[in-house]
């Protein structure tokens, strides 16, 4: 990092960065530590996130994540976890809806066409009598 001598020990007159995790990462079951998140966050000896405990030595709110691409600032993170709303879901949804092509939805499946074309029922069946419950999607 170029910042010998001021990094790489914990002593007074370095500067650390470190996480303080909000579990015992080697106590806790492999299925959790996914989940794992920091309470505290210092960077270059100053804080920068709290949460808990810390949260009042968090005086500023965290920066939006990098680069200006990343889905976690359209979704919310990984999954849209942290998109309470849906709004990230219902931005896929008018994407699909535009990039199928068809000038309007079909009123059993709406834009989801391929939901109907890969459904593992007896609608599968496009030539059959119930083949995608008699709606339009085949005709996209």
């Amino acid at each position: 990092s170029n910042e010998e001598g001021k990094k790489g020990r914990i002593t007074v007159g370095q500067l650390a960065d470190l996480i303080v995790p909000d579990r015992d990462y080697f106590a806790c079951p492999e299925a959790e530590i996914a989940d794992t998140t920091s309470d505290l966050t210092l960077v270059g000896g100053k804080i920068v996130y709290g949460k808990g405990d810390f949260a009042p030595f968090d005086t500023a709110p965290p920066p939006p994540a990098m680069p200006d691409w990343s889905p976690v600032r359209t979704f919310g993170g990984y999954g849209a976890w942290g998109d309470a709303n849906g709004t990230g879901n219902a931005h896929m949804h008018r994407q699909a809806a535009a990039a199928c092509g068809c000038a309007h939805a079909c009123h059993v499946h709406g834009h989801d066409h391929a939901t109907a074309w890969s459904a593992k029922l007896p609608i599968s069946d496009l030539k059959s009598f119930w083949g995608a419950l008699g709606c339009a999607c085949w005709a996209v």
